[in-house]
């Protein structure tokens, strides 16, 4: 694979496991290696969906840099909203199967919080997107085969794997970046890239 020249002293790191978006990254051509942070991700009582994300993404990127002393690292997180309630990662099938059902034929806010930390000179950006998704209205037979021929879906917000299958549970998507859905906004992590002398171009 070719990796974009990186006229920045520092190394980029990923702070996250999701292979969603170490595929991201890599189609940017971007060399990187990734870490997973160490935080805790449950919500604050009476915390929007847009901070949760926010505190999350930033908490992430925080939480590696006394590993990474001299870096850039990639902090990200995501939450949907729909119906005043925050929703998460399933990371079941009955728990999929029944957000699903809930969430047919509805409008979903998805918040997908970047920051970028130079742990340098402790520089940072930070930027959320807000994605609007209106979904299908599906039966209970519906869901079922989704979540049988994308097992991933589990791992997602709202368990909508927007990127393979989960195309077909959406009816419209309403969002600046449609990369931001999938789990971070490019868009804008190329902004912040460039202000720490990384071009992709």
């Amino acid at each position: 694979m070719f990796f974009t020249h990186m006229n920045s002293k520092f190394p980029l790191i990923l702070g996250s496991s999701s292979i969603f978006r170490q595929e991201q990254l890599k189609r940017l051509g971007l060399s990187f290696q990734t870490a997973k942070p160490d935080f805790d991700e449950t919500p604050k009582a009476g915390e929007s969906a847009e901070a949760t994300a926010l505190r999350l993404a930033v908490g992430k990127a925080r939480s590696l840099a006394p590993s990474f002393p001299r870096a850039l690292i990639i902090g990200a997180d995501q939450v949907a909203w729909c119906n005043g309630k925050q929703l998460g990662k399933p990371m079941s099938v009955a728990k999929a199967q029944q957000m699903l059902e809930t969430l047919s034929g509805q409008h979903i806010e998805f918040y997908s919080a970047l920051c970028l930390l130079n742990t340098d000179n402790g520089n940072l950006h930070t930027h959320v997107d807000k994605t609007t998704v209106t979904m299908r209205k599906l039966t209970t037979q519906q869901i079922a085969h989704y979540l049988e021929r994308e097992p991933d879906a589990i791992y997602c917000a709202g368990a909508a794997k927007s990127e393979g299958l989960g195309a077909v549970l959406l009816q419209r998507i309403d969002s600046s970046d449609p990369n931001a859905l999938i789990g971070l906004p490019i868009f804008k992590l190329i902004d912040f890239l460039a202000e720490e002398n990384i071009n992709i171009l």
